[in-house]
């Protein structure tokens, strides 16, 4: 198997997840923050979504999908916001109240994704794009760590779902 084709898997599998997590949720298992300050399931979608629409666009070279999403999600943040750093009333703020336009998003994030990697090479996947590090980053290093940070936080997604209700 080529790197691309265990890219591609990857980023597919991250697709399902997301898709399966999503699924049957309604407003209020959206926006339960557990404990009273924990991340709430939109938020997670949300954050996974925009995480990977923000790095693979700056892998990419091409505009970042949220662009012509944030209007229909109501939501106005900009491009650099992906949730990084949220304070609480920042997570509160996030409120999406149907699930199926955080299933749209991804979507349309999961198809940039794998436009991009229809057209990696190695010699793109050995492009280094951060010095600061030793040894410095490359973009095959950072889809592996975008996949990474994905799975993280379905997995959070997961168990948020799986805790009873309040």
């Amino acid at each position: 198997m080529d790197a691309r084709a265990l890219l591609t898997d990857g980023f597919g599998r991250i697709s399902e997840l997301y898709a399966d997590l999503a699924d049957g949720l309604d407003e209020q298992a959206l926006h339960h923050r557990p404990g009273g300050t924990g991340n709430p399931v939109g938020w997670l979608l949300w954050h996974v979504a925009r995480g990977q629409d923000h790095q693979v666009a700056g892998l990419s070279g091409e505009p970042q999908v949220w662009e012509s999403w944030q209007a229909r999600l109501g939501m106005s943040q900009g491009l650099d916001d992906i949730g990084y750093g949220h304070t609480s009333a920042q997570v509160d703020a996030v409120r999406i109240a149907d699930p199926a336009l955080l299933l749209d998003y991804h979507r349309d994030v999961a198809a940039a994704t794998s436009a991009y990697l229809a057209r990696v090479d190695e010699d793109e996947l050995d492009r280094v794009i951060d010095r600061h590090w030793d040894p410095p980053v490359t973009v095959g290093v950072r889809l592996v760590s975008i996949q990474g940070d994905c799975l993280q936080h379905l997995g959070q997604v997961a168990y948020v779902r799986g805790l009873p209700a309040v």
